[in-house]
């Protein structure tokens, strides 16, 4: 996101105290950056466990997406580098080598989650052409290459028209969720409510299992920390010394509108899918919403339902690239000047694209599982930089001791435990 030129050459602070039309931009420009296309896949992982991990993933979402992000706004907060990215600001306080390692976990996190989105829109477009369609989809290979090709000829249109692209797609995207949660109401089975016994609230090994995976799923599904470090800079011109007061209301808003949203939507799909339906969408590698138009056959979520879950895996798959290719392209330039290779910026642009098609491709083509990419690296990795490296930094950086010894610091630490432990689920596995 751009930063205000205007706010940041305001002289005079505003009031924290009131509510101001920036304060409303911000609060969506967070809502938007977090609503993506992770979003689709968590009604699977949800509700796959039954109803008691559902309601404690319904307890924890807030707290896990207020929270985390208050730190991070924290972290950056404390740095002068924030109007740099957040790389810049670890690189401030712990050195060369830490930002080298965040900077690798950032690039294998966002990459990884490209890979992901190049698998789910090649698996939204063939079970549209299957299922809405009625006809035979093309082979695997042609369809996973056209469309990656399609998406990656937008990006090399420019960052600024591939930013209005994901920028016209975000709220049409967050609408239509809404509108598609409403429409399943008359679908719902309220069963899984008036059914209590004392088994329903049994945890077995399989329920803590998808309860554990669930995690990285749901860290992932409220994710916006490529704003914060913009968002600080920003307040901190607009509003000085009010600075972290004014943080906190908008990050506060701002986490009970997505969390609401996503919630929602959750649970209306839950409601309106059995289990064995979940089960079938994680088995077939689509999103909730593919499903959603395979399993009621009716023209409005037939279409809408498809349109939504190709729209939103577009504009993320656009997003997450804007981001790896300014990581990429940093390392890049440095390698080559180093080793003195002199590598012209279109060069390495033509390098860049290479590498990423080629992967992109071969993930589609393969169709490795989304979930699992989410549950074993992608949502543990980020849990690294959004739950980890914000309580290190409070525990060891001089300038954030006042926010030590809080009980939302354990809170987050053992959240960003869990999610980061899933990993050696995946080797065990």
């Amino acid at each position: 996101m751009q930063i205000d030129s205007a706010a940041v050459g305001r002289q005079i602070p505003l009031s924290s105290q009131k509510w101001h039309s920036q304060d409303t931009v911000w609060m969506l420009g967070m809502f938007g950056t977090a609503i993506g296309a992770g979003v689709l896949f968590l009604p699977i992982n949800a509700g796959l466990g039954g109803i008691v991990p559902l309601m404690i993933i319904t307890a924890l979402a807030l707290p896990i997406a207020y929270y985390s992000h208050r730190a991070l706004a924290h972290f950056a907060q404390a740095s002068t580098a924030a109007d740099k990215g957040l790389i810049a600001a670890v690189e401030e306080h712990f050195g060369i080598t830490a930002k080298r390692v965040i900077a690798s976990i950032y690039f294998a996190t966002i990459f990884s989650i490209l890979l992901m989105y190049s698998i789910a829109v090649t698996n939204t477009t063939l079970s549209f052409m299957e299922h809405q369609m009625g006809i035979e989809a093309p082979s695997r290979a042609l369809v996973s290459i056209v469309l990656i090709l399609v998406l990656l000829g937008i990006v090399s249109l420019g960052q600024e028209k591939t930013m209005r692209v994901m920028s016209a797609l975000v709220y049409p995207f967050i609408g239509s969720l809404v509108v598609i949660a409403l429409y399943l109401i008359p679908k719902w089975n309220l069963s899984v409510f008036t059914s209590f016994s004392a088994e329903s609230f049994a945890l077995d090994t399989s329920a803590l299992m998808t309860l554990w995976l669930t995690f990285p799923v749901l860290v992932m599904s409220f994710n916006h920390f490529p704003i914060i470090s913009p968002f600080v800079v920003v307040q901190k011109q607009t509003y000085g010394s009010e600075c972290d007061r004014k943080c906190a209301s908008i990050q506060l808003r701002s986490c009970l509108l997505m969390v609401g949203v996503v919630l929602f939507f959750v649970y209306s799909c839950i409601l309106s899918l059995s289990p064995a339906d979940l089960q079938a969408a994680k088995d077939q590698n689509i999103s909730v919403l593919s499903y959603l138009a395979n399993r009621y056959n009716t023209p409005t979520i037939a279409y809408l339902a498809s349109f939504i879950a190709f729209v939103g895996i577009n504009k993320s798959f656009l997003g997450h690239y804007v981001g790896a290719y300014e990581v990429m392209e940093d390392a890049l330039a440095k390698v080559s000047g180093s080793h003195g290779w002199g590598l012209s910026k279109r060069t390495r642009n033509a390098l860049i694209l290479a590498f990423t098609i080629s992967c992109c491709w071969i993930a589609a083509w393969l169709n490795i599982n989304v979930l699992s990419i989410i549950e074993s690296f992608a949502g543990p990795a980020g849990a690294i930089i959004l739950l980890l490296l914000p309580m290190y930094a409070i525990h060891k950086v001089p300038a954030l001791a006042p926010y030590r010894g809080r009980i939302s610091n354990v809170f987050v630490t053992t959240v960003g435990m869990i999610t980061v432990s899933a990993i050696f689920y995946s080797i065990l596995r």
